[in-house]
């Protein structure tokens, strides 16, 4: 099956060709870079964007990565994508798909949610926390990154996975209802959901103030979507941007059909839809090194059989052609 998906992606790539506005790059730049944040500490960001510099292996952090560290920028008129992690990740969980768009000619910036991620969850469960943070993303990305003015406003996108799946589905006009999830845990209380609210009880039974939306956002993809069950069509009815959503077969994290298929039965539109078979729910993460394997298994050990490599080689083709697409000028 994954060597069927990734065939088809290729013959599509092949026959689409390469957009005009990524021509003239031949590598891909990267800045690790902290922005401000008004409301909170400084947030970690990692940028990638065409380049034309000379890229060379580079450390992030357990992985490496070929880039041009700090390069000039290559193009103009580029389509912004911004990254959004699941609870407890960092910006770089992601980083061989910012690879694979930046490479496409797309400006990719990806965020360290601050009190949510690999070194600090005390605001694990502060919900309305992370779309705002990446609002923040978004709003330095297009006023006050160096390399702005080279980024077309009108086509931003957004790439979400688990709980960075919900943030991206809230700010596209999302509106959760959390009296759902009450409810929910104590039918499903070994959920990791369940299980990540009651090891943070603090955490409040709704948003402190309202839920933050991003109208500039014109496309989303969101891979295995956490809280999906807490939407509901009302919930969803304001979300009109085309909406690539995935989900793996075998989500032991977030088991069918709570949360991806949850999503997509509650849409006012038809998403393209995925279900990858035989995938877990990390196998949307980038493939694992052998020091993050050693330090964090639970993440890196996919199903019997499963390829994660070249599983990401024909996930990551789908979404560039669908923010290709989606984002067209």
């Amino acid at each position: 099956m994954i060597a069927r998906l990734l065939c088809a992606l290729l013959l599509w790539a092949a026959m689409t060709g390469t957009p005009a506005w990524a021509a003239a790059a031949t590598a891909v730049g990267f800045q690790h870079i902290s922005i401000p944040d008004g409301a909170g500490a400084p947030i970690e960001v990692g940028a990638w964007y065409p380049s034309s510099d000379p890229a060379s292996p580079q450390p992030l952090e357990l992985f490496t990565q070929t880039v041009a560290k700090d390069g000039a920028l290559s193009g103009r008129g580029l389509p912004l994508v911004v990254i959004s992690h699941g609870s407890g990740g960092s910006f770089a969980g992601h980083y061989d798909t910012a690879l694979a768009l930046a490479q496409a000619g797309f400006v990719v910036a990806a965020l360290t949610h601050a009190g949510d991620n690999y070194r600090d969850q005390s605001r694990a469960t502060d919900l309305h926390n992370r779309p705002r943070q990446l609002k923040v993303l978004t709003d330095y990305m297009l006023a006050d990154w160096p390399g702005h003015a080279r980024i077309d406003p009108q086509r931003v996108g957004a790439f979400g996975f688990s709980s960075g799946g919900f943030t991206v589905l809230v700010e596209a006009g999302g509106e959760p209802d959390l009296t759902r999830v009450g409810p929910h845990c104590v039918e499903h209380p070994k959920f990791f959901d369940c299980g990540l609210l009651a090891a943070h009880p603090q955490a409040p039974a709704a948003p402190a103030g309202p839920w933050v939306h991003d109208p500039r956002l014109k496309a989303i993809v969101a891979a295995a979507p956490a809280l999906g069950y807490a939407f509901g069509p009302e919930g969803l009815r304001k979300v009109s941007v085309p909406i690539d959503l995935w989900r793996a077969a075998d989500d032991r994290i977030l088991p069918n059909p709570f949360y991806a298929e949850a999503v997509r039965a509650a849409l006012p539109g038809p998403p393209t839809y995925h279900v990858v078979p035989a995938a877990d729910h990390f196998d949307f993460l980038a493939p694992c090194t052998p020091a993050l394997a050693r330090l964090v298994p639970a993440i890196c050990t996919s199903p019997p059989g499963f390829d994660r490599a070249a599983f990401h080689a024909a996930f990551n083709m789908s979404v560039v052609n669908f923010f290709t697409a989606a984002l067209a000028r």
